[in-house]
């Protein structure tokens, strides 16, 4: 018999109860982070919706805000925007889960009058493609580099588009880190980070990004996490030390 589905809707109320799916361990800082940046946004329209079979187990995840306050590049005004959607096992992709998301989150845009909803795509292996978005209507309206922005559009307002940004040498001296608690691992990444390049004698500063103003007219096309040389980007999603050591041998 095929499990049943229930689309959870995770609220300051049942956190704890249902986590934030990416990081399980509630004493992990990660955890703790995403929590608190969480409580911070959902009043001003964050939304974490997690897919649950009936016997409990989390097949994945979708995250969305009102696009004005979304942690991303992104202008699309009255418009939902998705900032994560993911199905954790291989084995429950292509099964139409994500489309349960995506479609709950369209409805959600139709209930609250909004012109539509916004997404930010990419072939990396840590975001959504955009197929499965093709697969339930969405359009692409513009692209940056690797990242395309899709849309499902609700009205005929103008289409969303992804903003310009331009790293400012003045405002990066030397190495510096941004990152945002939006996502759980960044935590992790700017500590372990932090601690190598002190080994290492490298003036590494960490600068965590606060609100969402910030993070869409920040340094990376990403919004949530930049790791910057002077005017140079050299990441813009969190990596591994390993990642880091290559980084400093070519730089």
């Amino acid at each position: 018999m095929k499990p049943k589905y229930e689309v959870i809707s995770v609220t300051p109320n049942n956190v704890e109860t249902y986590g934030l799916f990416c990081i399980k361990s509630q004493k992990n800082p990660g955890y703790i982070k995403k929590r608190d940046w969480f409580l911070q946004e959902y009043p001003k329209g964050l939304r974490l919706k997690i897919l649950q079979e009936e016997s409990g187990r989390q097949l994945g995840f979708i995250e969305y805000t009102p696009a004005e306050q979304a942690w991303r590049p992104v202008e699309a005004p009255s418009y939902l925007f998705i900032h994560c959607m993911y199905i954790y096992k291989k084995e429950d992709r292509r099964r139409g889960n994500a489309s349960l998301l995506i479609k709950d989150c369209v409805e959600d845009a139709r209930r609250q009058g909004k012109a539509g909803v916004a997404v930010m795509t990419s072939d990396g292996p840590w975001i959504a493609s955009k197929d499965v978005f093709f697969r339930n209507g969405f359009e692409q309206v513009d692209q940056r580099g690797g990242f395309e922005l899709l849309h499902y559009p609700l009205a005929k307002n103008a289409p969303p588009r992804l903003t310009d940004r331009e790293v400012k040498p003045e405002q990066h001296q030397s190495w510096q880190l941004l990152y945002a608690n939006q996502c759980p691992w960044h935590q992790k990444c700017a500590e372990e980070l932090l601690g190598f390049a002190k080994d290492k004698g490298i003036p590494l500063q960490i600068t965590e990004i606060t609100n969402s103003a910030t993070a869409r007219n920040g340094a990376s096309p990403f919004g949530v996490f930049a790791l910057v040389r002077g005017s140079k980007l050299l990441e813009y999603h969190y990596i591994s030390k390993t990642r880091f050591m290559n980084i400093l041998k070519t730089t």
